[in-house]
């Protein structure tokens, strides 16, 4: 995704006023991937009714499944804690800096579900492992969603962040 940023805007600092109904929380930048600091970018930049929409396009733009993971529900961990079915996998590169892929398959008629999913593929997908369990496990609310989804969606972004890191973790060498 592209974006533009307004003049004089510093793209290292978050809004300093979280006046604005749901806007991300200001503190300083935490060490996010490249492509997940800018989605946190680009939802920080409109309005909240507007990230709704956002994520709703993003949505649409979740990948198909290779075929090896044609049967989700036998060959993927499934994240109960969405309200939506949605199942992930990971795959962890051996060499190197341990690259990381991720996989997910949520409903078409789930659409904050599948927008939650390709926020962390289009923001983590072929990252090196330590920099993904280096995500501070509350990202999501920079993402400033509060206001256009339940709390317990957003759990189920958080859970499927977890499981994440989990599955990376597990895949450690040695």
């Amino acid at each position: 995704m592209t974006s533009s940023f307004p003049e004089g805007r510093d793209r290292g600092t978050e809004p300093t006023s979280s006046a604005e109904c749901g806007a991300p929380v200001s503190s300083p930048r935490l060490p996010l991937p490249p492509q997940l600091a800018e989605l946190v970018d680009e939802f920080a930049e409109v309005g909240p009714r507007d990230r709704l929409q956002l994520l709703l396009e993003l949505s649409q733009e979740l990948p198909e499944l290779p075929d090896r993971y044609a049967d989700a529900a036998a060959s993927m961990e499934q994240v109960p804690e969405c309200q939506s079915p949605l199942f992930l996998a990971v795959e962890v590169e051996p060499a190197g800096d341990r690259r990381v892929h991720l996989f997910f398959s949520a409903p078409p008629e789930a659409p904050t579900t599948r927008g939650f999913a390709s926020i962390l593929r289009t923001g983590l997908d072929g990252e090196p492992a330590a920099d993904i369990l280096a995500v501070p496990d509350d990202f999501y609310i920079k993402l400033g969603l509060g206001q256009a989804v339940s709390p317990l969606r957003l759990r189920g972004m958080a859970a499927m962040l977890a499981r994440i890191k989990h599955q990376v973790r597990a895949e450690a060498p040695g």
